[in-house]
């Protein structure tokens, strides 16, 4: 009996020390590299898309642009892979890509049926309908018999087939795979309706020839909590993932931006003094330099100064803050401590 506890033991293990062994190798990848490579959109206006000098802007471009803060201290370590909505999750599970910050919502079967890894919510969204004006459709609920552009393969063509059938009406879609031709094909009449989440109709028709041509309709159908995802098998490069959204979502509500951030420092709040590593220990239980979360909104802001650079109320796409502002605020925006 004694020699089977000791040989089940050293099975224990060695187990043990296999799982070790092999946690860590994607954050292990991004170091030895040393830069992130992002999946994003690459057609959506206010979330991903390279500017006019083909500089990278949007939301969660500067998500991606967090991350790399974090690890590196340099929030440019990082390359961008623009990637079609079928093309995403293939991407991350290959190895493309290290991270996918592309508008991607999260649901049970992307967790457990294609082995990611969502993290904290980026930006809580909806679905909804984008028509031309002159149609004189004043809701949704009028579409029946229209042609619909959808993307293909993503939960907003399951969305929109459920949403006609419980309506009881009938619907034809267009169906093309990238969405800046999706969107031409939209603003060329090849369809009379564009279904998408409500920010991404928005950055689309922030860019149409003319976007006052365009309405989008008050229904919103659907639940689209869009979250980065990681693969599964790599929880340190997990944590410091989530943690690098949540950062930027905690010095929101600490009142740290990028502005401030230097003066913060001699701030004698001891939750400030532990949130930009003042007083140490958060970075070393990330693996990090006790400045990560200092880094990221030097560099890159808090969560309501990366909003309102990209898709809010004085920006083209003019969006309110709602379900994403702070929980102080009746929004959905909430940080766990950060100690």
């Amino acid at each position: 009996m004694k020699f089977t506890k000791i040989m089940v033991l050293t099975i224990v293990i060695g187990l043990l020390l296999c799982t070790v062994a092999q946690a860590g190798k994607d954050l292990d990848g991004v170091r030895k590299k040393g830069f992130i490579q992002a999946g994003v959109n690459g057609g959506v206006f206010g979330f991903g898309m390279p500017d006019e000098k083909g500089v990278w802007r949007g939301l969660d471009v500067d998500t991606a642009r967090a991350v790399a803060a974090a690890i590196f201290g340099d929030a440019t370590k990082v390359k961008f892979t623009p990637l079609t909505a079928q093309q995403r999750f293939t991407a991350l599970q290959s190895g493309e890509i290290d991270i996918l910050t592309r508008n991607a919502t999260r649901t049970l079967s992307r967790e457990t049926q294609l082995g990611l890894n969502f993290v904290t919510v980026n930006y809580y969204d909806g679905q909804g309908f984008m028509v031309l004006k002159k149609l004189g459709v004043k809701s949704a609920k009028e579409l029946d018999g229209a042609t619909v552009c959808v993307l293909p393969g993503t939960t907003t063509e399951q969305n929109a087939a459920d949403y006609f059938r419980n309506q009881k009406m009938k619907w034809k879609p267009v169906v093309i795979e990238s969405t800046t031709e999706l969107s031409k094909a939209f603003f060329a009449g090849r369809c009379d309706v564009l279904t998408s989440d409500a920010s991404q109709l928005a950055g689309i028709r922030a860019v149409a020839p003319n976007p006052d041509d365009y309405t989008i309709l008050p229904e919103i159908i659907s639940k689209e909590p869009l979250a980065p995802a990681v693969r599964h098998g790599d929880d340190k490069f997990m944590d410091i993932v989530n943690f690098s959204v949540l950062a930027m979502i905690n010095a929101e509500e600490l009142g740290i931006t990028s502005k401030n951030v230097d003066q913060m420092l001699k701030s004698k709040n001891p939750i400030v003094q532990r949130f930009l590593g003042v007083s140490p220990g958060n970075g070393k239980a990330l693996g990090l330099d006790e400045k990560w979360a200092y880094n990221i909104i030097k560099q890159v802001g808090n969560y309501g100064e990366v909003f309102e650079r990209n898709i809010g109320v004085n920006t083209s796409l003019g969006l309110k803050r709602g379900l994403n502002a702070l929980w102080t605020d009746g929004g959905l925006m909430y940080s766990p401590p950060f100690k």
